[in-house]
This record gives structure tokens, C-alpha cells and sequence, in this order.
């Protein structure tokens, strides 16, 4: 019985981890990218300024949809959306890659559900 209980964790957890790598996240190219997503990854990759305070925060990964990373491996920037009062919900998350630099890393993912779904953005 324990068996069975623990063959069938490990089948249901299986697609929850799959979905965690970015190989299995669904891309988008960046020239399909709103032109506010495209703007703010020309920012990031500058280095700024940045029109809003929390850009360059730390993201999380609360919702463990990107790749697990080490705390402070994420760093999140907004994307205006025109008409918002607020920041609203689409943003671009960058990883560290394998440069430890955001502006250089070519790892970039959108959301525009705040946080909900990710896309890995392609180059």
C-alpha cells in the first residue's frame, strides 16, 4: 500500500517539476513582445534608468514556475501597460545565466498575468 502511495506521488509531481524548467516553458521571440516589453528589455540589458522604484528587485519565484534558482538569482522589472493606474501586471523577470549579470545573461522571461504564466523570451 505504501508502494502504491508512493508511485503515485511521484507520477502526479512529476509534470508540477517538469514545468519548472525552461526547456518545457512555452517562448516567445522578443520581436513578437509588445513594444513596452521591448523597451524594458533594452533597459535591462543597459543597465537603466528605470522608470519605476522595485525595478531590479529581487523576484522570488514564490509560484516556482522558473527554473529553482538560489535566492536573489531573479531579478523582476515592470512593463508599462498603457492605461494602467499602477504598475499592472505584465513584467520581465532576468536570471543571472551564466555571466552573474542580468544585462548579459540572455535570460529573460515575461509575464503578462502577473506572475501566473511565464514565457522564456528568444533572441
Amino acid at each position: 500500500m505504501l508502494r502504491l502511495l508512493f508511485l503515485l506521488l511521484v507520477a502526479f509531481a512529476a509534470p508540477a517539476c517538469e514545468s519548472r524548467t525552461a526547456g518545457a516553458m512555452p517562448g516567445v521571440q522578443a520581436a513578437e513582445l509588445p513594444a513596452e516589453a521591448r523597451d524594458t528589455l533594452t533597459l535591462v540589458k543597459r543597465g537603466g534608468p528605470f522608470p519605476y522604484r522595485k525595478d531590479g528587485s529581487v523576484f522570488g519565484n514564490f509560484e516556482r514556475l522558473l527554473p529553482d534558482r538560489p535566492r536573489g538569482y531573479y531579478l523582476e522589472y515592470t512593463v508599462p501597460t498603457p492605461g494602467a493606474r499602477d504598475r499592472g501586471a505584465r513584467r520581465i523577470v532576468a536570471g543571472q545565466g551564466s555571466t552573474g549579470n542580468v544585462r548579459t545573461s540572455g535570460e529573460y522571461y515575461y509575464t503578462d498575468d502577473h506572475y501566473r504564466s511565464f514565457r522564456k523570451i528568444r533572441e
